[in-house]
């Protein structure tokens, strides 16, 4: 589909977002196409509650849907099997280690699917946001080889979570348990899952209006984060 033909909204090279009351409802919360991937763009998005999601051939498309899905930290459900997995399997968890490939993991098209909307543009800019401090990953290993791991932004007492892959029963999983128990040390408030799905509504997830989301981020998202948070290191559940 052509978006972009449904949306008068064309970013061009000033650095700014329309109103996400603006957002289409039809596709949900499409709000504007067009810009670019600059880490000054990426920043902003995430600090008004926007995210880019598009596959190639369209141009870079810009969300805010409502409502929102989120992750509060406290409503995670953890099932039998992945408490076992989290027990059992001899899992190695660490923050900000491998984020290249941990991205590139996540990027990997999928068994049933050659599509992967993270593109080499996508990758470049994460990575530059990660160099620069605003994006994070868990990697979970096991014998010593990376298993599964997650991705995303932090800003204030949100983490904008965006993408996770596994090739182990379970990694993905237990990465996201371990993220929640990191963060909770921290006093995060949730994790943005941007959009329902089966997976992350078994996980926990909820949805939320936007404005909701928006009320809460403006709340919080300036929320200063200790300095050391983020070091590269290895964690256990009593981090």
């Amino acid at each position: 589909m052509a978006y972009h033909d449904l949306l008068p909204i064309v970013l061009r090279d000033e650095i700014v977002f329309p109103d996400v009351e603006d957002a289409l409802e039809e596709p949900n919360g499409l709000l504007a196409v067009g810009g670019d991937l600059s880490r000054e763009r990426l920043l902003l998005a995430y600090h008004k509650g926007i995210f880019p999601w598009f596959s190639k051939p369209d141009p870079i498309i810009w969300w805010s849907p409502d409502p929102r899905a989120v992750l509060y930290l406290e409503q995670l459900k953890v099932s039998r099997s992945l408490g076992k997995s989290i027990r059992n399997r001899n899992y190695q968890i660490w923050i900000n280690k491998d984020f290249n490939q941990v991205i590139q993991g996540c990027a990997a098209a999928r068994a049933y699917s050659d599509e992967t909307w993270i593109t080499d543009e996508m990758l470049l800019a994460y990575q530059d946001l990660h160099q620069y401090g605003a994006a994070h990953c868990l990697s979970v290993y096991q014998d010593g080889q990376l298993v599964g791991g997650l991705y995303g932004i932090s800003e204030g007492r949100f983490f904008f979570g965006e993408s996770m892959f596994s090739t182990a029963t379970d990694a993905s999983k237990v990465a996201l348990y371990y993220l929640v128990q990191f963060l909770k040390s921290y006093d995060f408030l949730m994790i943005d899952c941007q959009v329902p799905n089966e997976h992350l509504t078994s996980l926990g997830s909820t949805q939320i209006t936007r404005n909701e989301f928006i009320q809460q981020l403006e709340k919080w998202r300036d929320w200063p984060q200790p300095e050391s948070m983020w070091q590269p290191r290895e964690i256990t559940e009593n981090e």
